[in-house]
């Protein structure tokens, strides 16, 4: 019986250090792949295929703005011998910055879809991050600037000022204003887009 006792013993001990054995790599390894893949990669990941996704949007407004106020031009069908009325977007200094401005945010956004992309394919990298939103404050801050500015000269185009004397004409370049109109409007869309990336870029930078 001593003996059979031992005999148990000695293969329970066996097959327990077999099993530790066994299972210590498996636990290692359930531990590296842990530490290889953090649990926010797939939720930085989502957000940065967001900011692709928005960024091509926002690209899309500043340059419909742009092209719009460009081509914002009306001739009167009605002339004097001396004198052809007609409304251009070079007349106003306003719309001549907004038109810089808006260009200038556009070829930054058709840049900056690279280091979007390399976001997606490395959702971990801060560096490429941290300069988009760098970047993306400074075009959101000339955007607004830029459109703030033209809708001034868009409410006075429609309604002038009795103080100044200056008589709205948006009722005979009625095409010209409403081009303005329209540029304005997709100007701010693009700033709203823009603040938008810049608050999912601090969500993608945040540590977790």
């Amino acid at each position: 019986m001593a003996t059979d006792k031992s005999g148990e013993i000695a293969i329970n001990m066996a097959e327990t250090k077999a099993s530790a054995k066994g299972t210590a790599p498996l636990l290692n390894y359930s531990k590296a792949v842990a530490a290889v893949e953090p649990p926010n990669r797939g939720a930085k990941k989502g957000l940065a295929v967001g900011d692709f996704v928005l960024r091509l949007c926002a690209l899309g407004a500043a340059l419909g703005a742009t092209v719009a106020m460009g081509t914002a031009d009306q001739l009167l069908p009605f002339f004097t011998e001396f004198l052809q009325f007609e409304a251009q977007y070079d007349d106003f200094d306003t719309f001549r910055f907004f038109v810089m401005a808006l260009g200038i945010v556009s070829s930054y956004l058709l840049l900056s879809l690279p280091l979007s992309i390399i976001c997606i394919i490395r959702p971990l990298a801060t560096t490429p991050r941290l300069s988009l939103v760098i970047f993306d404050s400074m075009m959101a801050a000339l955007t607004i600037a830029a459109g703030s500015a033209s809708a001034s000269m868009v409410y006075l185009a429609h309604n002038g000022n009795d103080d100044v004397n200056w008589l709205p004409f948006c009722q005979q370049f009625g095409d010209f204003c409403q081009s303005a109109s329209g540029a304005v409007i997709g100007s701010l869309l693009a700033a709203a887009l823009l603040l938008i990336i810049i608050i999912l870029s601090a969500f993608a930078l945040k540590r977790n």
